[in-house]
């Protein structure tokens, strides 16, 4: 296991990344190649995604790894989910994909549920439901007649977009398909009846479902020569981002949770089979495809989105650092302001700090006027609804919870794992927090022969990354905090 190099490329809501991974003398060395920014662009209204900056971002970090002399065994592409492209009779894509936050109204998926049922729905699927999943996408681009849709020859899941982009071959890979809320759990392909109510032929969605670890193809001539790399095998990966994340989680056994933790937070357990009853309905947990056959039961919390969107307004007329912020929230009162993360209010608002305001007058808890309250606002109700979810989840578990891992870029945020492992009352292992990356380069490893099972690459990341551990402390103040929270959160 020496000196074999995979390229990862990373694509989050906010920022995305190519990064080497190279496996040298049983551990792990990354090189963060080129980071660039992603963000939603509004155009006439809607909300797109500027798809081609991003394809000219990923060919500049490939071409800087031929410059730096690294010869990959593969490429393996991630990115969030739900979030489709339209490929048309040419081959050519279809204008810039909507971004997610384009379907945020109720009234769409409260019409689509009065025709067909949510309890139906969800027994199909076993996916939480969000008013942004991919079948409430299309629904939505149906009524408007959406000229792209009726249009397409194709409909790619953004990884499988990215990767069509990279080796001219189009397929659908199983976790990012399961994130649509149109995938049969069981059979691990669309579910027929949902998919003729919306007026989607099957055959838009290339080919059959495929797993993690096949290879797609290599990258085109074009592409091998315009960036020096080469004919390289691009493979599936965890096309989720979550679902690549989960991968990488430093667990000795499988009596775990997991919080992947970022833009948004997913919070869950991973499962040999889906839990679909009508509890898990209730809660709203999905069941969303693993790697080998497992079950990511998880739930969608709104993470460090709301701290980002504040952070854009403060930094209007002073730009602060995170650990800045972070400073003050220590020093402010704790839970002086509390208020649930997940309230549609916070979904898009044209002004978060505002929200906040408005959801804590109408709650009868005053007005917070100062950064540090806010801040400490946002990780006292964050720490606070990971303790509602997680509840929830142990709730399901045939096994006992006694750690949870906190992965991705939130597991830096020591003060929020500290407030975290306070509110659950239980230990809060940190790390790794480039998890979907790893992740990602551990399935490529795994798809050359390099591990035999997710086990064994869960030890050699325990082996290859420095992991934080934090005690909870002052019980009884957080559980006096949870039962105060809980008249301002939505029930479970």
């Amino acid at each position: 296991m020496e000196n074999k190099s995979f390229l990862a490329v990373d694509l989050g809501a906010t920022s995305g990344r190519v990064i080497c991974g190279t496996i040298e003398n049983g551990k792990l060395k990354m090189d963060d190649l080129h980071k660039f920014p992603n963000g939603i662009i509004g155009i006439h209204g809607s909300y797109h995604w500027n798809f081609f900056e991003l394809y000219r971002h990923i060919k500049e970090g490939l071409t800087i790894a031929a410059r730096k002399g690294i010869k990959p065994i593969s490429i393996g592409v991630d990115t969030w989910g739900v979030d489709i492209a339209f490929v048309g009779e040419d081959g050519s894509f279809m204008g810039l994909p909507y971004a997610y936050r384009n379907y945020t109204a109720k009234e769409n998926t409260e019409q689509f549920l009065s025709e067909f049922p949510l309890k139906d729905l969800y027994s199909r699927t076993g996916i939480q439901t969000l008013d942004f999943n991919t079948v409430f996408q299309l629904y939505a681009l149906k009524k408007h007649n959406s000229s792209q849709l009726k249009a397409a020859k194709d409909i790619l899941f953004m990884p499988d977009a990215i990767s069509y982009l990279l080796t001219g071959n189009k397929i659908t890979e199983y976790t990012i398909a399961s994130t649509s809320e149109m995938l049969d759990p069981n059979t691990k392909d669309f579910d027929a009846k949902i998919l003729d109510f919306i007026g989607v032929d099957r055959a838009k969605f290339p080919g059959k479902v495929i797993m993690p670890g096949q290879v797609i193809g290599t990258l085109t001539k074009e592409l091998a020569q315009e960036t020096g790399l080469g004919e390289i095998p691009v493979v599936a990966v965890a096309g989720h981002d979550t679902g690549s994340a989960v991968v990488s989680v430093p667990a000795a056994d499988k009596h775990f949770a997991y919080l992947s933790s970022g833009t948004w937070s997913l919070m869950g357990l991973e499962l040999p089979e889906p839990i679909i009853n009508e509890r898990s309905q209730t809660a709203n947990i999905t069941n969303e495809g693993g790697v080998d056959g497992t079950i990511r039961f998880l739930k969608n919390i709104t993470g460090m989105w709301i701290q980002e969107q504040c952070k854009k307004e403060w930094d209007v007329d002073h730009v602060y650092s995170y650990s800045e912020l972070e400073s003050m929230a220590l020093d402010a009162k704790p839970f002086g302001y509390l208020f649930d993360p997940d309230d549609a209010s916070f979904t898009n608002p044209s002004s978060m700090t505002k929200a906040i305001i408005e959801f804590c007058q109408r709650t009868g808890q005053g007005t917070p006027s100062t950064i540090a309250e806010f801040e400490r606002a946002i990780f006292d109700s964050l720490a606070l609804r990971y303790k509602q979810v997680f509840k929830a989840l142990q709730s399901f578990a045939s096994f006992p919870i006694n750690t949870l891992h906190v992965i991705g870029g939130g597991s830096r945020n020591a003060f929020l794992n500290q407030l975290t492992a306070n509110a659950l009352g239980i230990n809060v292992v940190a790390g790794p927090a480039e998890a979907t990356a790893i992740g990602n380069m551990m399935l490529q490893a795994k798809a050359s022969g390099l591990f035999t099972d997710l086990q064994a690459i869960r030890n050699f990341v325990c082996d290859s990354v420095d992991l934080k551990t934090f005690l909870p402390e002052e019980g009884q103040v957080w559980e006096a905090a949870y039962r105060q929270f809980l008249l301002y959160a939505k029930p479970l």
